[in-house]
């Protein structure tokens, strides 16, 4: 195939080359820039109409000047997959990066994936244990799930992702379970860090690792998540495993996108973003899922760091209008140094109900999750009433609800960063908490079910 190549540069600005007069060329086409005899970059169609094309350089614009061409190739981009991705390192252009042989494709997929057809939509229904307490018990990930961090700045997000792509299994069956995670925007401190924990922790065997540093290019950062989620598309529905994606941190993915469009002179929306944000990111969040008559799934737990703590940013409100819930950490409780700083009161999984019960988790689930979300938030609320009247003004049942708030963040909250508890221990723990308030005041809970788990415990 003979490709036309064009010299017709003619404007550069940051890492966006824009040629004029040439054929009619296709969005996300993939392009070679010629810079050089032997400096042929990577580029991608950001944008066409009838007299210019806006291309985006993967690896800049340095030296690059008006006389280099261009060679448009008439596809879009792909990744090479096949099962030796699991175990790999790649950078966000799906490159390795681990010194390991080049992938040997059985299947190339575009990266901007299909859309799944509503009609061929499952629900999700099945259970994913984290080794989370806060998570598996109150705000339950089901397989299939999109279920968002909102974290902030400084707060360890990136700890308890590990913690999560080390621990996350599919309960008490034995199908393949794979992890994809994605990180964007990380420092080559953080990459190290992430490098070292997986393969030291021998979760690298089961995952696929893809790297987006700070100082590569901003439209990498585009890229990465699409990678990560072709290639958990790959594991899923062609070997029929259950795959979760870790995407973080969806903030510097949409840092870059303002970036972008900035450069492209595009009309701002909200807070200077594109106005097609929510279109953007509904393109990453909606290829969770799972398809009727494929035994895999896709689930996904992106991470964003909430600008100024502010959880009415246009990131996270946008990210909360798609996915079905939120896991929301919490600055007070990590300066109690509480780990993982999980604020319950604030997270919700919208599936949860479906994912558990006798014969997904136990019979006991609902009714403890209900009931430790009632007393934790009546103890909070008694926080402040204290510090207004005094504890001694209480009442006895007050004061238990009180000292259960504490009990609740101390132990049940605080885990250590490799204590992998299952549901059967986060929920005999659950119990052991209730057993410090009366049968009487558990009325989330039935008396069946009361006789079955309850023993009250004595005060000291």
């Amino acid at each position: 195939m003979s490709y036309k190549e064009y010299k017709t540069i003619k404007n550069i600005k940051g890492n966006l080359l824009f040629v004029e007069k040439t054929h009619l060329v296709s969005y996300g086409e993939i392009v070679k820039i010629k810079v050089g005899k032997d400096d042929i970059r990577l580029g991608q169609v950001l944008d066409t109409s009838k007299d210019l094309v806006v291309i985006q350089s993967f690896e800049g614009t340095s030296g690059i000047d008006k006389t280099a061409s261009i060679r448009f190739l008439g596809e879009t981009m792909k990744f090479g997959l096949s099962n030796n991705i699991l175990g790999r390192i790649f950078n966000g252009r799906g490159l390795p990066m681990d010194k390991g042989p080049e992938i040997i494709a059985e299947k190339e997929m575009d990266i901007n994936g299909d859309p799944i057809n509503p009609y061929s939509r499952t629900s999700p229904a099945d259970f994913i244990q984290t080794g989370i307490s806060t998570i598996d018990t109150m705000n339950t990930l089901v397989r299939g799930q999109k279920l968002p961090i909102f974290s902030a700045s400084g707060l360890p997000h990136n700890d308890i992702a590990l913690q999560i792509a080390r621990q996350a299994k599919v309960k008490d069956q034995k199908e393949e379970f794979a992890v994809v995670f994605a990180a964007m925007g990380i420092t080559n401190e953080e990459a190290h860090k992430f490098i070292k924990e997986f393969e030291s922790t021998g979760a690298l065997k089961r995952s696929v690792v893809f790297l987006n540093l700070a100082n590569d290019p901003a439209v990498e950062r585009l890229v990465t998540p699409r990678m990560a989620l072709t290639a958990a598309e790959y594991l899923a529905y062609e070997k029929d495993m259950h795959v979760l994606v870790i995407l973080t941190d969806i903030t510097n993915y949409c840092e870059s996108l303002r970036q972008m469009s900035a450069a492209r002179e595009e009309i701002p929306g909200r807070r200077g973003y594109p106005g097609y944000m929510y279109t953007d990111l509904a393109s990453i969040y909606e290829r969770a899922g799972m398809i009727k008559g494929k035994k895999g799934s896709v689930t996904q737990m992106p991470i964003l760091t909430m600008p100024g703590d502010d959880i009415t940013h246009p990131i996270p409100d946008l990210t909360g209008y798609i996915t079905e819930g939120q896991v929301v950490l919490d600055r007070e409780l990590h300066r109690k140094g509480i780990y993982p700083n999980i604020d319950v009161l604030l997270s919700l999984s919208r599936l949860m109900n479906s994912g558990i019960g006798a014969t997904k988790t136990r019979d006991d689930h609902k009714a403890v999750s209900d009931q430790l979300y009632a007393n934790y938030a009546e103890g909070k609320d008694l926080r402040g009433l204290v510090a207004i009247v005094g504890e001694e003004s209480l009442s006895d049942k007050d004061k238990r609800l009180l000292k259960f708030a504490d009990l609740f963040e101390e132990r049940f909250v605080k885990q250590g960063f490799n204590e992998n508890r299952s549901i059967e221990q986060t929920l005999s723990l659950a119990w052991e908490l209730l057993g410090t308030i009366p049968s009487d005041e558990l009325t989330r809970i039935s008396t069946d079910t009361k006789k079955k788990y309850y023993k009250q415990i004595k005060e000291e």
